[in-house]
Parts: structure tokens; C-alpha cells; sequence
């Protein structure tokens, strides 16, 4: 489903309308001259708190750890030596 195309005039006519509708989560693609030149996305808000029913939820479905595989990569990396580059 694409955005609803809106003109660089009706833009600048319009702003107030179109800023508050891409506030609220709409979308625009912006043409000038018959040819598209820009999209009007809302920004994605991250939400900051997840609650503890929402988290065991989730958590549900992710992949179980391999502890003992996970330390080996741990020891590997703490056991690796950072060379410079410029340095071979």
C-alpha cells in the first residue's frame, strides 16, 4: 500500500494539516513537478518501559542459551590480542 502523494505546493499550504496527520502516524510521498521527491514518515517513538508481563511474553519464544558455548566465546574474545593494522 503506498503513502498518499501530496504536491510541494500543497505542502507549503497545507503544513499544519499534513505535519499534525504525520504526527498521528500517517505518511506522505511528496511530488514536485509530477515526479516523487521525498517521503513524510512519523519517527518511530521507542517505548521505554516494557512491563514484566510484556517481557516473560516475549521472552517466551527466544532461543535458549548455550551457556557453555556462550563463556568459550566470552574467554575468546577476552583472550584475543588487538594488533594494529598497520602493524602487518
Amino acid at each position: 500500500m503506498s503513502n498518499p502523494e501530496i504536491t510541494q505546493r500543497d505542502l507549503r499550504a497545507r503544513s499544519r494539516e499534513i505535519m499534525d496527520a504525520v504526527e498521528h502516524g500517517q505518511s506522505f510521498t511528496v511530488t514536485r513537478d509530477g515526479h516523487r521527491i521525498g517521503e513524510l514518515i512519523p519517527l518511530r517513538r521507542r517505548r521505554r518501559f516494557v512491563s514484566r508481563q510484556e517481557f516473560a511474553a516475549m521472552s517466551r519464544n527466544a532461543p535458549e542459551v548455550d551457556l557453555a558455548a556462550f563463556r568459550a566465546d566470552q574467554g575468546t574474545a577476552a583472550d584475543h590480542k588487538a594488533s594494529s593494522a598497520y602493524e602487518q
